[in-house]
């Protein structure tokens, strides 16, 4: 059982012998729903829910506090119990537990779905781990959610959950029995998550700012998701690298964040985009008629230091054609990664992005100012321009200008948004 969300309350809550709208006997701040109650959330009432968890002190919390946003809660103790429950009741959403002894929640969702190919499954975790989310995502799971997060978040989606399923309810119900092919072609899900992921993704622009001159030196852009299923960007990399569509990503990524830079009303200053090292091998990256080989002389790609540049071949001949176009190259993350300085020769990069654990607290550890300072002059003598990510403080914007370090990126002047944040010096 991973980390509860909440203080436990009141007195465990036993399980009903067989599916029931409510556990009130067990829980006395329980109030049953009526069937003429409505929810200022637009969710019918009559929305059916399964919570499975082996721990009886969160079943009872989050079991009373669904049921006060109008849901009919079944609850089970065990994967094999909600299993059992499966088969007997058709539920608009399951919220289940990751960490359960015998059956955990990937094993149930993978027998949920020989059950129903629809109903959302919501997987509750104590300890987000990215693989676990991906095999999750997989087998079709609608959300992968920490428990950390609160109840608030699980509640915003849950309904969005049964607002979904209530959206796609076949007429009939026969559908809703996987066929051998449907069950083949279940671990295609995580390919249709990524479908519906592209189709949404937008860009947030991160401002760079020059502290000495007190301007907006360019933004990064930064890839978000509004699917539900992949919420942060590193899922949605992880997915594509895993279905082979790092490419599609890529593509998709870079074309967007082109978009507000073409126009007349396109901001001052340059565009960081960043690579994925396979990136280099795709050749609509060179396309001159490419939305970013359209306004190459803008732009910055930032290679970063965290994948190996031993997965491309011909690296150094790659930059050079990227660079005959007018596209600037950045090393992004320097100091976290595989290669280290041999990245700066084999690069031979226009900016070096200094990742931000060499940045925080930088005013309390004289080491990193003495690598950072290091860093700085290194760069300067090999005619490489150093921008320090992460500054969120005016102690640490403080020492890196004393430390060389002109240009500068993080929340203390702006968060990240779409086109485009305004900045606070």
């Amino acid at each position: 059982m991973g980390d509860r969300p909440l203080a436990a309350a009141g007195n465990p809550a036993s399980t009903p012998p067989a599916p029931a709208p409510c556990i009130d006997e067990h829980v006395d701040s329980c109030t049953k729903i009526r069937a003429t109650s409505t929810r200022t959330t637009g969710t019918s009432h009559r929305a059916r829910l399964l919570l499975v968890d082996d721990d009886p002190d969160v079943r009872l919390i989050l079991a009373r506090q669904l049921r006060q946003q109008g849901y009919y809660v079944d609850v089970a103790a065990s994967g094999q119990e909600a299993v059992e429950y499966v088969d007997q009741t058709s539920y608009d959403v399951i919220v289940s537990d990751v960490r359960m002894p015998s059956m955990d929640g990937i094993e149930l969702l993978q027998v949920v779905r020989q059950h129903d190919l629809r109903v959302p499954v919501v997987l509750l975790t104590g300890a987000p781990v990215l693989d676990g989310a991906v095999q999750a995502l997989e087998f079709g799971a609608f959300h992968y959610l920490a428990k950390t997060t609160g109840l608030p978040e699980l509640e915003r989606v849950v309904d969005r959950a049964a607002s979904w399923r209530r959206s796609r309810v076949p007429s009939d119900a026969s559908q809703l029995r996987p066929s051998h092919t449907a069950m083949t072609a279940l671990h295609a899900g995580l390919d249709a998550t990524l479908d519906r992921c592209l189709q949404e993704l937008w860009i947030a622009y991160h401002p760079i700012v020059d502290v000495v001159h007190q301007e907006i030196f360019g933004y990064e852009a930064l890839l978000r998701s509004t699917e539900p299923a992949l919420p942060h960007p590193v899922l949605v990399c992880e997915a594509a690298k895993r279905l082979g569509r790092l490419d599609q990503l890529g593509r998709v990524t870079r074309d967007r964040a082109a978009e507000p830079f073409a126009g007349a009303a396109a901001p001052p200053g340059l565009l960081f985009v960043n690579l994925h090292v396979t990136d280099l091998d795709d050749p609509l990256l060179k396309n001159p008629r490419a939305p970013l080989s359209q306004i190459a002389d803008r732009v910055v790609l930032e290679v970063t230091e965290r994948s190996s540049l031993d997965e491309v071949k011909s690296t150094r001949s790659h930059i050079a054609a990227l660079r005959e176009m007018g596209f600037r190259i950045a090393v992004d993350d320097m100091g976290s990664g595989y290669a280290g300085l041999t990245s700066l020769a084999l690069l031979e990069p226009d900016y070096v992005k200094l990742d931000m654990s060499l940045i925080r607290d930088v005013h309390l550890s004289l080491t990193q100012q003495k690598v950072i300072r290091s860093m700085t002059d290194l760069c300067r003598d090999l005619g490489m321009k150093v921008v320090a990510e992460g500054v969120e403080t005016v102690d640490e914007r403080d020492v890196l200008i004393e430390s060389g370090c002109e240009l500068l990126q993080g929340f203390l002047f702006a968060k990240p948004g779409r086109a485009f944040p305004k900045v606070a010096w």
